[in-house]
Order: structure tokens, then sequence, then C-alpha cells
């Protein structure tokens, strides 16, 4: 075992992950992945009836026993072990600043990527705070927030027939124990290893990243994800 890979004594097994904007398909794709892994999954959405109707459809379309339970944003959030914020960007600021109390003192996966779209592509815009996850670190300071899952494609996620998925999950924050944690999280899906990416404030370029991704995918036609190579 390296100096940087998951402790054995990190054991996330049994927690409930949360999925706060779980109705999207970056949202849905963790859910079921993470379900799959056999957690029990809250989504998370404004609206209650939407977020059952998302659990329903996955827990319908799986051979497989899973628990998929579909809640309001605030009570996934109040739910859940270890909550994933996969909102679209332009709502990132409202949902967190309503929902610092049940955040407070959980592990945060900040995986939203702030990018605008014109017909040139996708390109990354820029952040007061450095980033989204730096955003939400100040948003929710008494929540332990960490940066993640930014590269994952849902196409792939969501994909029955993709078993592994062929990728390195980089995971960025400040607390040893929460990036170790959420390290382990990425590991429950098959192919996935999660690595450690730094501190909060190198958010910026990994969340930037995904334009790029998005421009190799277009001109491939994949579905393309990252590898560190060395480790």
């Amino acid at each position: 075992m390296t100096e940087e890979s998951t402790p054995e004594s990190t054991d996330i097994a049994g927690q409930t992950i949360a999925v706060l904007g779980g109705t999207g398909d970056q949202g849905r794709g963790l859910a079921r992945r993470f379900a799959l892994a056999g957690h029990t999954v809250l989504i998370g959405s404004r609206s209650a009836e939407r977020a059952d109707e998302a659990a329903r459809a996955l827990v319908e379309g799986e051979s497989s026993r899973v628990d998929v339970r579909g809640l309001d944003n605030a009570a996934a959030a109040a739910g859940g072990d270890i909550v994933i914020v996969a909102v679209p960007w332009d709502g990132h600021r409202e949902l967190l600043e309503g929902l610092v109390e049940p955040l407070a003192g959980k592990i945060v996966v900040d995986c939203v990527n702030p990018l605008g779209f014109d017909k040139k592509g996708s390109f990354a815009l820029e952040v007061p705070e450095g980033s989204a996850a730096q955003q939400a670190a100040l948003i929710l300071d008494g929540s332990r927030v960490t940066a993640a899952f930014h590269h994952v494609s849902a196409v792939v996620l969501l994909d029955p027939a993709v078993d592994e998925v062929d990728l390195d999950v980089l995971v960025l924050g400040e607390d040893r124990a929460a990036t170790d944690a959420v390290r382990a999280l990425a590991e429950r899906i098959p192919g996935v290893r999660g690595v450690f990416g730094g501190r909060l404030r190198n958010a910026h370029q990994v969340e930037a990243l995904t334009a790029n991704l998005i421009a190799v995918n277009r001109r491939y036609k994949t579905h393309a994800g990252l590898r560190v190579t060395g480790l």
C-alpha cells in the first residue's frame, strides 16, 4: 500500500449517500452506482415528487435490490452521511445557503463544474471565490467540504452494459479523513480509483478541465475519463 492509498481503516460501508440535484443525469448516475454498491441513496430535488419519480425509475431499472429514496433537498441533506452536490452551477449558491444547518458537520462532496457554453463550445467560468468547491466551503463553514466526481460521464454511469468504469476520480479537500472517505466512496464504483488531488485551492483547474473533456468527447465521439499514471 502506497502512502496515498485509501487506508484500510476507511470503512464507509453502510453509510447513507445523499445526492442533491439527484434528478439530473450526473446525479442519477452517481445515485445508481452507489445504490448498486449497497448504499442507501437519497435523491434530493427542489421537488420531492420529482425526486421520488427519479428514485422509482432507478429502482425499477435494476434487477438487483437497491435502496433509493426521493426527498426534497433539505430532507436528503439531513438524512445523508455523505452528501454530494450535483446541481447546475446557476443554482449552486442558493441551494447551499439554504442548507447550512442540515449540512453542518457532514462530509460534503461538490462536483459542480462552473461552465459556460457558446457557439465555440464549453468554457470555464470565473468564480469570485476561486471555484465552486471554494464557494461551497465558504458558505458551509461548518461542513467538511471536498471536491470530486467532476469528470465522470453520466452516460457511462447510467449505462447498464458498463460493469466497470475506467476512471480515476481526483478528490480535493482540507480534511484528510474526509478526502480519504470520499476516495473510498469513489472506489465503491467498480473500476474507479480515488486519487488525492490537493487542497481546495486547486479545485478550479479540476473543474475547468471538464471543458477540455467535453471537447475531446465531441471530437472523438466518446465518453472520455482520466487516469493518473505512476501510482
